[in-house]
């Protein structure tokens, strides 16, 4: 980017009418971020970058802070904060301002913390006998309200179970009274000790907020061990730690420009650039720890809140769906369009091939600081930005084409435990579920009995649309068509994606008794 190019594009940022301070604030901080040097790059990368068959996500030419930071807030508590002048919180007032002054300080690729704790573990010590359950909706409720108005951005994410708690009880009641985008929240589920009434509580309260979202806690733990999050668009990453970066390969852009049958893409293309999209990490990777030495100088790291060593890069995949189905018409199996993924056993038999290669291949190639992976790299279904063109979200079934409950199930339950960075697959319901909300908790607990990593569903007739992973109003997009002004940075987003993929047009699925056939 030359200078006039940056002076342009900065008089438009101030000029826009449609963002306010701190909006126009965080994108001037990304131009100047744009116009730094990229890392080295090899010409074959550099050029499948230009052609967006990779993509860096757009996180700046020299990331000065990894994407996601998940500080260790019990530590925090523990030992006190030397750079924020905070002694250990003694009580739960001391630890809810203790925990908003933190946030305000929190980094992450939105500027936004996308970690805010699993609250129920941090809180529930201070949550005293003495302390009704009126008493503390009031808290957490102008705890909440702090943290959608100082944390606008609906990537930021907090986690609760998969025990039950009263804080997590209070949670969910202050969620469907006060109805906001921000904070998202996940539920952690485990078959052995979530009980079926706290799911029961979530599903009610998804009716209303549409969140929580639903995680299998075992499959987490065998990933990443007890101390783990889901944070950001459901990004599953360890405590202490987190992404230096996501890089993300197109499926459909490699097999646009592949010639030759699936087999040959699984031995050759793929295997292609699978490598660039890895050196494009490696590259953004070095420059953070190397270049702007995050891990030497910010006080999460000096203060033992976040470890290196507990820290990876994330590979990302997306356009799976689109990959599949040309790959198909390419081995002459796809029967006119119809044998297609999601909708036919060899379609879906190809997909697992295919990201069982990706798998193998991101597994058996080193990167560096990259130790909370074990030396590789996180493998993530990338759930798509706003500017995708045209291709679906991560191993998702495009949008509008999902077959029935079970169908979908069946098709995305045998490719997550592939992904141990997160994988969103995200369901539609109608109204019937409001009358079955039993039924919803019976298909939560069978989809994770499938091996789904996650389940998260959406209610047809709710106020609230899930984007890639995070939540808006719908209002507040009406309010961004009619050139308006809106609070969240993430609405922003979601706009672009609306129009890209058209989210509000799911299919739905009816939730009741005889939705299939009796056996």
């Amino acid at each position: 980017m030359d200078g006039a190019e940056l002076q342009s594009l900065a008089t438009e940022v101030v000029r826009d009418a449609t963002l306010g301070y701190d909006q126009k604030i965080r994108r001037l901080a990304a131009l100047a971020t744009d116009a730094v040097a990229y890392p080295d790059l090899s010409p074959a990368c550099r050029e499948a970058l230009d052609k967006r068959i990779i993509c860096d996500m757009f996180e700046g030419n020299a990331p000065y802070t990894p994407r996601y930071v998940l500080p260790d807030y019990e530590r925090a508590f523990r030992q006190g904060l030397t750079f924020l002048e905070l002694a250990p919180p003694a009580d739960l007032d001391d630890a809810l301002a203790f925990l908003q002054i933190m946030y305000a300080h929190v980094p992450s690729v939105t500027t936004y913390p996308v970690y805010l704790g699993d609250l129920d573990k941090l809180l529930e010590r201070f949550v005293t006998d003495d302390i009704s359950d009126d008493q503390l909706d009031r808290k957490l409720r102008r705890f909440w309200i702090g943290i959608d108005r100082m944390q606008p951005d609906a990537f930021a994410h907090l986690d609760l179970g998969p025990h039950d708690s009263r804080i997590t009880r209070s949670i969910f009641r202050v969620e469907r009274s006060l109805r906001q985008a921000v904070p998202n929240i996940t539920l952690k589920v485990d078959p052995e000790t979530t009980p079926d009434d706290l799911v029961l509580d979530g599903v009610r309260t998804v009716f209303e907020t549409g969140k929580p979202h639903f995680v299998n806690h075992p499959m987490m733990v065998g990933d990443h061990g007890e101390h783990y999050a889901a944070v950001s668009c459901y990004n599953s990453l360890k405590i202490g730690g987190g992404a230096h970066t996501l890089v993300r390969l197109n499926l459909k852009e490699a097999a646009l420009a592949h010639v030759g049958s699936s087999d040959e893409f699984l031995a050759t293309t793929l295997t292609k650039y699978v490598e660039l999209t890895a050196e494009l990490g490696e590259a953004r990777t070095r420059s953070l720890v190397e270049d702007q030495r995050f891990f030497e100088t910010h006080w999460l790291a000096t203060e033992g809140l976040v470890d290196i060593d507990r820290f990876s890069a994330m590979f990302g995949v997306f356009g799976l769906a689109e990959c599949v189905n040309l790959l198909m018409a390419h081995d002459g199996r796809d029967r006119g369009g119809e044998a297609r993924y999601g909708h036919d056993a060899g379609a879906d038999a190809l997909a697992v091939r295919l990201i069982d290669r990706v798998a193998e291949l991101v597994a058996a190639r080193p990167m560096p600081y990259c130790e909370g992976g074990n030396g590789r790299s996180y493998l993530h279904s990338q759930g798509g930005i706003d500017i995708d063109d045209a291709v679906t979200a991560g191993t998702r079934i495009p949008v509008g084409d999902e077959p029935a409950m079970l169908d979908h199930i069946g098709t995305c339950a045998p490719l997550h435990h592939y992904f141990d960075a997160g994988v969103s697959d995200i369901f539609h319901v109608d109204e019937t579920a409001v009358r079955n909300p039993e039924a919803v908790v019976d298909i939560i607990r069978g989809a994770f009995t499938s091996g789904m990593r996650d389940f998260t569903f959406n209610l047809d007739g709710n106020e609230f649309v899930r984007i890639t992973g995070y939540l808006v109003r719908k209002s507040d997009l009406a309010t961004i068509a009619d050139d308006g002004m809106v609070r969240h940075t993430s609405d922003q987003l979601a706009a672009g994606s609306e129009d890209a993929y058209h989210l509000t047009e799911r299919a739905v699925k009816r939730v009741g008794c005889h939705e299939r056939a009796p056996r």
